[in-house]
């Protein structure tokens, strides 16, 4: 979205079921995608994405083998050059497992993004002609620029949405809803989350679950009041989530302190802070840093002290504003989508001018 306006821009690469991603239906850029089985099958998948690439410069989203693997065969065979976006570690999404757990998943040789080839990514990053990383853990271990998320913050505008008629429109007319952006996973807090809504008296407070799968009926399930309280909302467009984020009153993410999260820095909290929210999240990572002070941290793993800030937040109303709109400022200044499109930009003509 940050070079379609200067570039000719075309999203590529495998998905297991050939439908793409959900969240990215409705974006107004060509996507190519490419069904696949697992290994030795996957062999004919990366034959075809590397015959149909037509690009000057590839930019590879993951440092997963179907992607920045595949990116550095087609360099290797056309000599494009090919830009890195390190966002997560992805290695740490194997290693919070035990020992044994650890073994298997490295014995997966079927699988294209197994622990073994994931692994061996990291010691091709050095082939990569320039890197973009998303957080100051990933630049530590990979070198590189450091891009934090952007996003558009024209789009991202609360003063173009009407909070009381979203809420109206979604059942929530006169609730102060607490929302949750994403798949509920562990290491995102969503145990933490649930149980700070059953300690929370409150009759009017709802958990607004935003693109949540079946999943998270487990997290219902085990709740053993309050269940009522909880409001799940399937998969949407980029596209619609302003509407739905206008509707917060807290944006919650409370993320664990584990491997999957040490490497990471969810793209949510910039949702958050273009539309000026009020936001409750955990001292991971650069989360401190990208807030600036404009936001509420708590320990993780405390659903306790989650519960009581979510009551001190709508105890004092004024106070929490006043965070948001410095959150949103922030966000403006420091990381809006022009932001990583200079960055990007910069790159793009290096590179291609030293071809």
């Amino acid at each position: 979205m940050a070079l379609a306006s200067r570039y000719e821009v075309e999203i590529i690469g495998p998905s297991k079921s050939g439908e793409i991603w959900f969240p990215m239906k409705d974006i107004d850029i060509p996507i190519r995608s490419y069904p696949w089985k697992r290994y030795p099958f996957f062999v004919s998948t990366i034959r075809k994405i590397i015959k149909d690439i037509d690009a000057d410069i590839l930019i590879a989203c993951k440092l997963r083998p179907t992607s920045f693997g595949i990116a550095l065969i087609k360099k290797w065979i056309s000599n494009i050059p090919v830009i890195l976006d390190i966002d997560d570690w992805e290695l740490g999404f194997f290693y919070h497992t035990g020992f044994w757990g650890k073994v298997g998943r490295f014995l997966n040789f079927s699988n294209p993004n197994g622990l073994a080839y994931t692994w061996l990514m990291e010691y091709f990053t050095g082939y990569a002609d320039s890197t973009i990383v998303s957080n100051r853990f990933l630049k530590n271990k990979f070198s590189g620029s450091l891009v934090y998320h952007c996003r558009d913050t024209s789009k991202l505008n609360p003063e173009n949405f009407d909070t009381d008629s979203m809420k109206t429109k979604l059942g929530l007319k006169g609730k102060r809803v607490v929302m949750f952006l994403g798949t509920p996973r562990p290491h995102k807090g969503t145990e933490e989350l649930f149980a700070a809504i059953e300690k929370i008296s409150d009759p009017d407070v709802r958990l607004v679950l935003v693109g949540a799968g079946l999943s998270v009926q487990r997290y219902i399930d085990n709740m053993k009041n309050n269940q009522d309280k909880v409001i799940v909302i399937p998969k949407i467009p980029f596209n619609e989530l302003p509407d739905y984020l206008s509707a917060a009153d807290i944006l919650s993410i409370p993320q664990r302190d584990t491997t999957d999260t040490k490497g990471q820095i969810p793209a949510k909290l910039f949702d958050g802070m273009a539309m000026a929210k009020p936001i409750i999240t955990t001292p991971i990572s650069d989360i401190p840093e990208v807030l600036g002070g404009h936001g509420y941290l708590i320990e993780p793993g405390n659903s306790e002290q989650l519960a009581n800030t979510i009551k001190f937040i709508f105890e004092n109303p004024e106070e929490a504003r006043l965070k948001g709109q410095n959150a949103r400022k922030r966000c403006q200044e420091i990381y809006d989508l022009k932001v990583i499109e200079k960055e990007l930009t910069s790159q793009i003509k290096k590179l291609t001018t030293t071809q």
